[in-house]
C-alpha cells in the first residue's frame, strides 16, 4: 500500500477495528442458538492476529509449530514468540531486499518454513502467492507470470532445478529465489535459514521497516489460483478483510482450545488448509504439528496425538475402510458394530465409553483425537456416523477458494451427517431459482467474499452480484438453515424430456459399493437412438473387494455369473466344481463388468427412468485428477476405459 501521515494511518485502523469489532459484536449477540461458542476477539489484519497471539496476553509462549527437522527424528515445537520473532526477521530481510510491495510466491510441503515465509509477506511486505508444489514446470511459470511474481520460496533441490530453469527463460521476472532447506546461499539461490538470520541482524540494528508496515486490511493480500475441474484456473483476490472474517467468526460453532493440536496432511497452498489448519489454531492459540507425508500418516498420528484433522473425504473414507478392513479380517466386525450401537446409546445418557470400546481405534488417531472436519467434497454420511460412534467427533463443512474459504460449517454438538453446515454469524447463504424441490444455486454472501477475480473484471462480474457470491454448487436449505449439496450447475446432465440429472448424486450412490473405488457420471450419446443422449458411468473397479468376492465363490457360481457353462470333469463331477477357489480366480474383463453391473442395478433400482445408468465403462486407467484430487470432468481420458 501507500505509504500514508500517521493522522490518516489511523483513521485507516480504526476503520479496520471497527469492521473486526462488528463481527465480534455479531457473534457475541446473535439469536442462533448453535453459535455456541462467543469468544471472538477483534484483530484487524492477519499481523494483528499473529502479534496478539503471540504477545503474553495471550499465548505468546505456547507452541504453534511441531515439526521434524529429519526423517525419523522426533517433534520439535516453536512457541508463538519465536514464530513472531523469525516472521518480523525474514519479513524485514525481504524489505531490505528491496521487494516491499511487491507479489511473491510459496511452494512446497507443509513446514513451519512455509507458515513463516506466507506470514513474512502478508504481514507487511507485499502480496502472497501460494502455489501448488505438485505444477508441471510450464504450469508454474505461466502462473507466476500472470501474478507478476518477482520472489519465491520452494523446498529442496528438485524445485530449485525447476526455478532456475524458468529465471533463465525470462518469462517471469523472478529476481529472487530462496530454498528452504539449504544451509548456505548456492550460485544466486538463498538460503532461507541465512535469509532470516540476516534479518535478526537488522531488526537488532533497530530496522523496523517490517515492524512498523502499514496494512490496509481492504486491500489485496493474497493472490491464489483456482484448481479447476473444469477449465483455467483463476486468480483469487483476497483481502486481510478477506481472511480475517472467516478466521473470526468460524470458531463459533466448533471449539477451538489453546490446548488442540491440528494435525497439517493437506497442502497449505489450498485456502482450506491455509485458514482452516493454519489461520485459525493461530488465532486461538492452538498448535500445528506437520505431516511427514501421506505413507507417515498412521506413525506421525501416533507420534503428534493431534486433536484436531482437517482432511478431504479420500483420506477419512480411506483410514475409516481399513478399520473396517481389519476388524473382518480379524473376526472381530460383529462385535465392533454391537459396540457402537452400545456406545451410541449410552451416549444419549450422557455415558461415553467410547475410550474403553474403541482403544485400539483411537490408538491408530494417536490416542487423542477429538475432532475430525471434512471438506473438498462430499463424503458418505455414513463415515461421518461410523467415526461419530468410535468416540470421535466427525464433521463437515463447505467453502470455495472465493470465500476465503468457509461458506458452512456444521455446529459441533448438532451436526447433521448429509449436510454441509449452516452460514457463519455475519455471513448468509441463499437459494437462487429453486426447482419444485427447492434445489437451486447457492449464493454466499459476506465479508469473506472475495476482492474479484485478478485481471479479470467480466468474470468478477458474473460470479458477484450485490456482495453475494455465486457458487456454481446447486443445493437446498432445509427448515433449520442447513445447507445440502446435490451437485454442481456446469455438470447438470439435462434429458430430453427436461429433467435434471446430477451426476455427484448417482457417483455418491455408486460410492456406497465396495466393489467400486471411484466413478464419474456423464452425458453420453445413445449409440443405437443416434440422436438422443443416455446416463453413463466410467467405473474404476476396487480389485481387491471383488478379488475378495470372488474368492467366497464357486467355480460354478463365477461361471454362471458370465454365463459359462461349468464343466464336469468325469472323475470329480459336480462335487469337483462346486468345491471354493483357493487359488488365483481368473478375474476376466467380463467377469469384472459383470460385478459391476450388479452394482449399477442395485442404484439403478431405487431411481426413475430418466436418472438410470444405461452405460457402463469399466476403468483400466486412474482417473484423471487436479491436485486437489478432485476429478477433473472435461478430460476426454476420464471416459475412456
Amino acid at each position: 500500500m501507500k505509504p500514508m501521515n500517521e493522522q490518516d494511518y489511523k483513521a485507516l485502523k480504526e476503520r479496520d477495528y471497527a469492521y473486526a469489532k462488528s463481527l465480534s459484536d455479531a457473534v457475541d449477540n446473535s439469536p442462533d442458538p448453535q453459535v455456541y461458542y462467543r469468544e471472538s476477539r477483534p484483530v484487524m489484519d492477519v499481523k494483528d492476529l499473529l502479534v496478539s497471539s503471540a504477545s503474553d496476553d495471550w499465548y505468546g509462549d505456547h507452541a504453534l509449530f511441531y515439526q521434524k527437522w529429519s526423517r525419523g527424528g522426533s517433534y520439535v515445537k516453536m512457541t508463538y514468540k519465536e514464530a513472531l520473532d523469525m516472521v518480523n526477521a525474514l519479513g524485514t530481510a525481504l524489505i531490505d531486499l528491496g521487494f516491499k510491495d511487491q507479489r511473491i510466491s510459496v511452494t512446497g510441503e507443509n513446514c513451519s518454513q512455509w507458515a513463516i515465509s506466507y506470514l513474512s509477506v502478508i504481514c507487511g511486505t507485499g502480496v502472497v502467492v501460494p502455489l501448488d508444489k505438485e505444477l508441471n514446470e510450464s504450469q508454474m511459470e505461466e502462473l507466476m507470470a500472470a501474478a507478476e511474481v518477482k520472489a519465491i520460496f520452494f523446498k529442496g533441490k528438485r524445485q530449485e532445478k525447476v526455478f532456475r530453469s524458468i529465471k533463465e527463460r525470462g518469462k517471469v521476472d523472478l529476481q529472487l529465489m530462496v530454498n528452504m532447506d539449504a544451509d548456505e546461499d548456492n550460485d544466486g539461490v538463498l538460503s532461507w535459514k541465512r535469509l532470516v538470520d540476516k534479518g535478526f541482524e537488522l531488526v537488532h540494528a533497530g530496522d523496523r521497516r517490517f515492524i512498523d508496515a502499514q496494512i490496509d486490511a481492504e486491500e489485496m493480500a493474497e493472490l491464489l489460483f483456482t484448481s479447476g475441474t473444469t477449465g483455467a484456473s483463476k486468480g483469487v483476490m483476497l483481502s486481510h478483510k478477506n481472511l480475517i472474517t472467516d478466521v473470526m467468526v468460524s470458531p463459533t460453532y466448533l471449539k477451538v482450545n489453546d490446548w488442540d493440536i491440528f494435525f497439517s496432511v493437506l497442502p497449505l497452498h489450498h485456502t482450506y488448509e491455509c485458514t482452516c489448519g493454519f489461520l485459525v489454531p493461530l488465532y486461538k492459540g492452538a498448535a500445528i504439528a506437520y505431516c511427514e507425508g501421506l505413507k507417515y500418516i498412521v506413525k506421525n498420528l501416533e507420534e503428534a496425538k493431534p486433536t484436531m484433522f482437517l482432511g478431504v473425504p479420500v483420506l477419512f473414507e480411506t483410514l475409516y475402510k481399513r478399520i473396517w478392513k481389519t476388524a473382518e479380517k480379524s473376526g472381530k466386525a460383529a462385535t465392533l458394530r454391537k459396540a457402537m450401537k452400545i456406545n451410541d446409546a449410552l451416549k444419549k445418557v450422557h455415558i461415553d465409553l467410547s475410550k474403553k470400546l474403541f482403544k485400539d481405534i483411537h490408538k491408530v488417531f494417536g490416542g487423542r483425537m477429538r475432532l475430525m472436519i471434512v471438506g473438498g467434497a462430499a463424503i458418505n454420511p455414513e463415515v461421518l456416523d461410523g467415526i461419530r460412534s468410535f468416540g470421535i467427533n466427525a464433521l463437515q463443512g463447505y467453502g470455495l477458494s472465493e470465500c476465503a474459504p468457509m461458506g458452512a460449517l456444521n455446529p459441533d454438538q448438532e451436526p447433521k451427517s448429509a449436510s454441509v453446515g449452516k452460514a457463519f454469524p455475519t455471513c448468509d447463504a441463499k437459494i437462487v431459482d429453486p426447482d419444485e424441490d427447492g434445489i437451486g444455486e447457492i449464493w454466499l454472501h459476506g465479508g469473506n467474499v472475495m476482492m474479484g477475480y485478478f485481471n479479470d473484471p467480466e468474470a468478477t462480474a458474473e460470479a458477484i452480484t450485490d456482495g453475494w457470491f455465486h457458487t456454481g454448487d446447486l443445493g437446498y436449505l432445509d427448515d433449520d438453515g442447513y445447507l445440502y449439496i446435490t451437485g454442481r450447475k456446469k455438470n447438470v446432465i439435462i434429458t430430453k424430456n427436461g429433467k435434471n440429472v446430477f451426476p455427484e448424486e448417482l457417483e455418491y450412490y455408486l460410492s456406497n459399493s465396495p466393489y467400486i473405488a471411484e466413478s464419474m457420471v456423464f452425458e453420453a450419446d445413445d449409440e443405437v437412438a443416434g440422436d438422443d443422449t443416455i446416463i453413463a458411468a466410467a467405473i474404476m473397479p476396487d480389485m481387491e473387494e471383488i478379488k475378495a468376492k470372488l474368492d467366497t465363490m464357486t467355480a460354478a457360481q463365477v461361471d454362471a455369473m458370465t454365463g459359462a457353462d461349468a464343466e464336469e470333469d468325469e472323475e470329480g463331477g459336480d462335487e469337483e466344481a462346486a468345491e471354493s477357489i483357493t487359488e488365483e480366480p481368473s478375474i476376466t474383463d467380463a467377469l469384472i463388468e459383470k460385478i459391476l453391473w450388479e452394482e449399477v442395478d442395485k442404484v439403478n433400482a431405487e431411481q426413475p427412468m430418466f436418472k438410470k445408468i444405461k452405460k457402463v465403462i469399466v476403468k483400466k486407467n486412474e482417473f484423471v485428477h487436479n491436485t486437489s484430487k478432485k476429478l477433473i470432468r472435461f478430460a476426454e481420458e476420464n471416459k475412456r476405459p
